[in-house]
Order: structure tokens, then C-alpha cells, then sequence
């Protein structure tokens, strides 16, 4: 079970909202609980219109992450191609919040692209 605290969670919808029609990228980052509890933003980032993009080169040293966050400006949460080879390079829990960007427009998958059961924690 992938527990994520709710401050993390409302940083990545708002991410979101803040940039439709263009999508946003991050990186995830656990605490020793397990927990995803940040977002980390990297520069050289491409935030487009049907895609994203970061630049691996720019992760800073010794930062450890546990996957990906990035949006859909559709309300489809599935991954795409382009996601699943992403999410195979960028650790095991990856995250893909969809228009309209609420609790219920997100998902949560491992490297290979399958669902994983999650919560919200405080």
C-alpha cells in the first residue's frame, strides 16, 4: 500500500491547475515512514502541452527519489507509452494526476505501468 501525505498530494493537484493546458513533472520523495511527502521540481524541466519532461542531469547529489508525479490535461489517469518507458528509468512509484485535478482524478502505478493501491494520510 503507497501512502501519501495529504500536503504532498494537494501540492501535485494544485501543480496541476496552476499549469493547464500544459502538464508538469517532479520527482517523488519518501520519508522513513514510507511516505510520500514531496514533490521535488527540477530545473531544466519541460512543462508543454501533451507533454513533460526533466532533466536527469539536474537531480542534485545525493538526493534519493521513489518516482514520478506528473499531469494529464485529459481526464485520462492511464499511462501512456511515453509514461511507461519514463516510469522504467525514475523508481517504482509513479503518480499521474488527470483533469480536473481533484482526489478522485489521480492514480497511482509501479515501473510497469499496473495499478497500485494507495492512500492519503495526514
Amino acid at each position: 500500500m503507497i501512502r501519501i501525505k495529504r500536503a504532498a498530494l494537494d501540492f501535485m493537484l494544485e501543480l496541476a491547475r496552476n499549469m493547464y493546458p500544459r502538464e508538469f513533472i517532479g520527482l517523488l520523495r519518501e520519508n522513513a515512514n514510507k511516505e510520500i511527502y514531496e514533490v521535488l521540481l527540477l530545473p531544466k524541466s519541460n512543462y508543454g502541452r501533451g507533454f513533460s519532461s526533466l532533466d536527469q542531469y539536474m537531480v542534485p547529489y545525493p538526493i534519493k527519489y521513489s518516482g514520478s508525479v506528473h499531469s494529464h490535461p485529459t481526464p485520462s489517469a492511464r499511462p501512456s507509452a511515453g509514461d511507461l518507458l519514463s516510469f522504467s528509468r525514475t523508481g517504482g512509484v509513479h503518480i499521474i494526476v488527470a483533469y480536473p485535478f481533484n482526489e478522485r482524478s489521480f492514480a497511482v502505478y509501479n515501473r510497469k505501468g499496473e495499478p497500485l493501491e494507495f492512500e492519503v494520510v495526514e
